[in-house]
């Protein structure tokens, strides 16, 4: 391996950290992507997930504009060079790709590439996708040190994209798991309520000939059982409604979040934002997980009145702050307590993506939940 400014070790090192750390799949392929390009000195880079049916699908760019991309059209098919570096053993350098027998022309709008080294990203037998890089900068072409580098390059990005898919795996089982809590609870509250409803309103139909003044009473009783309903149901809606942060990004998401709650509840739920930039896509999760947790812990069970929400830059990261002047608790009186109030999670989610959290409560004084996150 040559010692270039930019394949040194130190180089190498880093981009290799940079793949390991990323959770997501898509993040893992863009880092590949970026990775190779930026070391092996080239002017395109891409890696393709090939699909079942004969496509790919995932193709991740670098060096092309977005405009050029547009412009370029749909997926590729798996065919020619695309095809045959899905399914070879190993690396494959060639000094001008458009006089290869197996070139078969590009699209409309595609740019000029001339030489070209690719290869497979494999776990075992299995073929998770394809790394291609075109037009060295320079004369002289691709190396066989170019070469050895893009191989570790490749058995690197198949571990990183091995753990991402279990992470995605997971993360789905997770999301399955609350999704299915939430739904008891829905049932659980909304049950309850309208059980209480029908009795009253019974109660009101019985009294309402012979003592009007108590069937008006019960009757105020139902409107109010009515509302409280309501209410149980639109809230656990809206934690049931997958948010839409690949869309809107965090502060969107977070900002509509926050003032669903306040129409849909008592508590003035409010929300401000200081600066924030885009974060990875697992710490704007995170973050959001952990708000709506505490969003939750704040409006179901604290009694408050005023739930104040707070996101500030920090550095290159970013702080939640879920405020509110409920009854508090005192956080480590009870190790149930952490489970019931979904401490315990998120904890997990803040460490998960290198973040902190903390709790400040007391009994008569509310509730702080603060959580930091370092930034990408």
């Amino acid at each position: 391996m040559h010692n270039g400014p930019r394949t040194g070790l130190a180089a190498v090192s880093t981009a290799l950290l940079a793949m390991s750390r990323r959770l997501e799949v898509r993040d893992v392929l863009r880092t590949i992507v970026v990775s190779a390009r930026e070391l092996l000195d080239a002017e395109y880079a891409a890696l393709g997930v090939p699909d079942d049916h004969g496509g790919f699908a995932q193709f991740v760019v670098d060096g092309i504009t977005e405009e050029q991309w547009r412009r370029i059209g749909p997926l590729p098919r798996q065919h020619g060079i695309l095809a045959a570096m899905l399914h070879q053993d190993g690396p494959e350098r060639l000094a001008d790709v458009r006089r290869d027998p197996r070139f078969e022309g590009w699209p409309p709008g595609h740019p000029e590439m001339s030489d070209f080294l690719g290869a497979p990203v494999r776990d075992g037998e299995e073929t998770l996708g394809a790394l291609f890089l075109a037009n060295k900068k320079g004369a002289r072409g691709f190396t066989d040190e170019d070469e050895d580098l893009l191989s570790l390059l490749a058995q690197h990005a198949a571990i990183a994209l091995t753990n991402a898919r279990l992470y995605e795996r997971s993360r789905e089982l997770t999301i399955a798991e609350e999704r299915s809590r939430l739904a008891h609870e829905l049932h659980d509250a909304v049950s309850q309520k309208l059980f209480s409803l029908r009795l009253t309103a019974q109660a009101a139909a019985a009294l309402v000939d012979r003592d009007p003044a108590r069937a008006k009473g019960e009757l105020q009783q139902v409107a109010a059982l009515a509302a409280e309903a309501a209410d149980e149901l639109r809230a656990a809606v809206t934690e049931l409604r997958p948010a839409a942060l690949d869309e809107d990004g965090l502060v969107a998401t977070l900002r509509n979040h926050v003032r669903v709650l306040d129409r849909a509840h008592a508590a003035r739920v409010t929300f401000t934002c200081d600066g924030v930039r885009a974060l990875p896509a697992t710490q704007e999760e995170a973050l959001l997980r952990v708000a709506q947790e505490a969003l939750h812990n704040a409006l179901r069970h604290s009694g408050a009145d005023l739930v104040e929400v707070t996101l500030a830059r920090r550095g290159g990261g970013a702080a939640l702050r879920v405020t509110d002047n409920g009854q508090g608790f005192v956080p480590s009186a009870v190790r149930r307590a952490g489970r019931h109030l979904g401490l315990v999670s998120m904890r997990d989610r803040a460490s998960g993506v290198g973040g902190r959290l903390a709790v400040h409560s007391e009994p008569g004084t509310g509730t702080t939940i603060e959580m930091e996150v370092p930034g990408g």
